[in-house]
């Protein structure tokens, strides 16, 4: 690890204007600072990205955060460079994100991530919603509502529990069960079979909750793990590709 003296040095050096001076001096604090990445990308596993392609994301972050620590910041660099790291994973993992979420809310969404990044440096923490909605003159739950639209999606074959003693794993979809006393025929006796087996899966399991299993859009976001934004777009985008399927048909 580097003394802080040394790396004093190096981060002027890594911000000068000579482009060599700057580019080795940033690959010397890069490199004493890759363990950060690797414990900060171990909280976005399981969520159907590759741990290469995470830590590559992290490292730009980690990059941002010696291009703009200054050395005046009442906090140590590694607790200014966290919340970098995890808002560069983050934000590309909402932009990767198959559910579109609107430009005015993607927008809003950008400008809180930013907010909690400025408050981080300044308050040497994570800031609160409150104090990222004063910041911005918003309502909180305007603040939770654009954090909430660009939340990574969760896998409905992500693994729930591990397989015991060989077993097979027991992922999310197993746990979305018919009503009781109906098999797995269930589907097979409605009208719209045909239509519903072309769906994806993920529209056609919001489907069957919204309107066989009588469930609330809330509800749903709590059996699959979305936000009720997200589980409305899906049943949107569902309710659209059965017209288009059933006028072809």
């Amino acid at each position: 690890m580097l003394k802080d003296e040394e790396f004093k040095e190096l981060l002027c050096k890594a911000q000068s204007t000579d482009p060599a001076v700057r580019e080795e001096a940033k690959e010397r604090i890069l490199e004493n600072n890759l363990n950060l990445v690797r414990s900060i990308v171990h909280r976005f596993t399981n969520r159907g990205y590759e741990w290469d392609d995470l830590f590559q994301i992290g490292s730009i972050g980690l990059l941002k955060a010696i291009e703009r620590f200054d050395l005046n910041f009442s906090v140590k660099f590694s607790t200014y460079a966290v919340p970098m790291i995890i808002g560069e994973i983050r934000r590309f993992i909402r932009d990767d994100n198959p559910v579109k979420v609107s430009r005015p809310l993607k927008e809003l969404a950008y400008r809180v991530h930013k907010t909690q990044e400025k408050l981080q440096g300044s308050l040497g923490r994570e800031p609160t919603i409150t104090e990222i909605a004063k910041e911005l003159s918003l309502a909180p739950q305007e603040i939770v509502s654009a954090l909430e639209a660009v939340q990574p999606q969760v896998s409905l074959y992500e693994q729930a529990f591990p397989g015991s003693d060989g077993g097979d794993a027991i992922h999310l979809l197993d746990q979305i069960m018919l009503p009781e006393g109906q098999d797995s025929a269930y589907f097979d006796k409605l009208a719209l079979k045909e239509v519903l087996a072309r769906l994806p899966v993920k529209e056609r399991t919001v489907i069957y909750l919204r309107f066989f299993a009588d469930k609330t859009q809330a509800e749903i976001a709590v059996i699959i793990g979305l936000s009720q934004v997200q589980v409305s777009r899906i049943e949107k985008h569902a309710l659209k590709i059965i017209r288009e399927l059933l006028q072809t048909s």
